[in-house]
């Protein structure tokens, strides 16, 4: 067998920005516009937010020289990590990997964000970190199979991400192929993230990942101290492969490295849902518009998914059907498909006003799904979906292969601008906006991270919200 851990840690000391073919340097400056106007409603309208910062004060985690994004204050390195990751993932609006099942930028930009501040690095420095840890993260996903790994009840944005945090972290804290070893072996007993969340609608999936992008960087530091840790800690009879799924596929890990980027097989979301209800809402929307299809004479609506997404968005019906909170709601087949129906689309500020709809959650009664055998076929190389419409009028159908936000279906340049101007719209004004997008789109020529962060401050023209949700 490969030695799986020196060889992606000789991966990442080697990454240098020169070095990167350009798409793979442009796609991170597009995920980062994603991410910072994500984390910038989610820091000021999530509803888990409060409690989030107050632990933080309270911990003594304020008070530093790093960024949260939207955020006034100060915090330690440790602080600003947990804080950003958490915010990142806290409206499951942020990118996803399909082949990985996971959500790669919101654990690694945090830990590589507050590693740059540490540090000083510019943004050249911190677009060749935030590589490392995606194609960490997303291979040791791929290897341990997300399907199976999932029904373990893990999580892989949080353990996998954990070890990518640690690469991205440790590429700006200046680590050698033994110390990026030494931080994959104290980060794998910090890996960690269960899926019982879906059971109560918890905001730990949220946590989760902000957990991850603190570990990683914790790792990452104490490692540059001379921490030992674990030896062989992917590839080892208790490492990771072993001890987070039945039969991983190590070759997976190292299969291509550094030759095929998986960072360029991550998706952007148009909806704040979880992405296997993406293709269905693309294909509904697509459906009442081709016929004219209103809410009001849908009689039953049927969504095919992969068995994966039906797992998680579609079983078991009853309660997907009758969604209490916005974490059931994103993982709610029935809701989204509802709410898609009702207002064509489904957009961050609908959770507020539909979970109580009466009219939205009879609806919800009228949606079914199955395991579709040809979207079953597809997966995971893509997450698709097909959709089937029943009114008096007549049955309407369509299969939607790739979703909207896919590699092969990508956000436009200004559908990504409107996705930030409609997340940071509230607390920035247009001027400070077209400043923040300009720096954020322009990563690999900042030369201080944390003041382009700190762009993301809300100014006094902000508008309508910009003092909600503080604590």
């Amino acid at each position: 067998m490969t030695a799986i851990t020196r060889t992606l840690g000789e991966f990442v000391a080697g990454i240098s920005y020169d070095a990167l073919p350009g798409e793979v340097g442009g796609r991170v400056k597009a995920l980062a516009l994603d991410l910072v106007g994500i984390a910038m409603r989610a820091r000021n309208e999530a509803e888990s937010t409060p409690a989030m910062v107050s632990a933080a004060c309270r911990l003594g985690l304020t008070g530093g020289a790093c960024t949260v994004i939207g955020d006034a204050a100060g915090y330690t390195p440790p602080g600003a990590a947990m804080l950003n990751g958490t915010l990142a993932h806290s409206l499951d609006f942020d990118d996803t990997h399909a082949p990985g099942s996971l959500h790669p930028s919101a654990p690694i930009m945090p830990a590589a964000f507050a590693a740059a501040e540490m540090g000083g690095a510019d943004g050249k420095a911190a677009i060749a970190a935030i590589v490392a840890g995606y194609e960490v993260q997303i291979r040791l996903s791929l290897a341990l199979d997300p399907a199976a790994h999932y029904d373990r009840g893990f999580h892989p944005t949080a353990t996998c991400g954990a070890f990518g945090a640690a690469a991205a972290a440790g590429r700006l804290l200046g680590l050698d192929p033994e110390g990026y070893a030494n931080a994959f072996g104290i980060v794998l007993s910090m890996a960690a993230g269960s899926m019982q969340f879906l059971v109560n609608g918890a905001w730990t999936k949220r946590s989760h990942v902000g957990h991850a992008a603190m570990c990683g960087l914790i790792a990452a530091t104490l490692a540059r101290e001379g921490y030992k840790g674990a030896s062989d800690a992917i590839e080892g009879k208790w490492g990771f492969l072993h001890a987070y799924a039945p039969a991983a596929d190590a070759e997976k890990v190292v299969d291509g490295l550094g030759r095929r980027w998986e960072t360029l097989k991550i998706a952007v979301k148009p909806y704040p849902s979880c992405r296997y209800s993406h293709a269905a809402i693309d294909g509904i929307l697509a459906l009442a518009r081709a016929h004219g299809i209103r809410a009001d004479e849908v009689e039953a609506v049927e969504v095919g998914l992969p068995e994966a997404g039906w797992k998680i968005t579609g079983d078991p019906e009853p309660a997907k059907q009758s969604p209490k909170s916005v974490v059931d709601g994103q993982f709610s087949m029935a809701f989204c498909a509802s709410v898609a129906l009702r207002t064509g689309g489904l957009a961050w500020d609908d959770y507020a006003r539909h979970l109580g709809d009466p009219v939205t959650l009879a609806l919800c009664k009228r949606v079914r799904t199955r395991i579709d055998p040809n979207v079953q076929a597809d997966f995971p190389a893509e997450m698709s979906a097909a959709v089937r419409i029943k009114t008096a009028r007549g049955a309407f159908q369509t299969y939607v292969r790739v979703p909207k936000g896919e590699p092969g279906n990508f956000l436009s340049a200004a559908e990504l601008r409107a996705k930030f101007d409609g997340l940071a719209g509230p607390y920035l004004s247009a001027r400070r906006r077209d400043e923040l997008a300009g720096a954020l789109l322009a990563l690999d020529q900042a030369r201080d991270i944390g003041a382009l962060l700190r762009l993301t401050r809300p100014d006094e023209t902000s508008g309508r919200r910009a003092a909600a949700g503080r604590s």
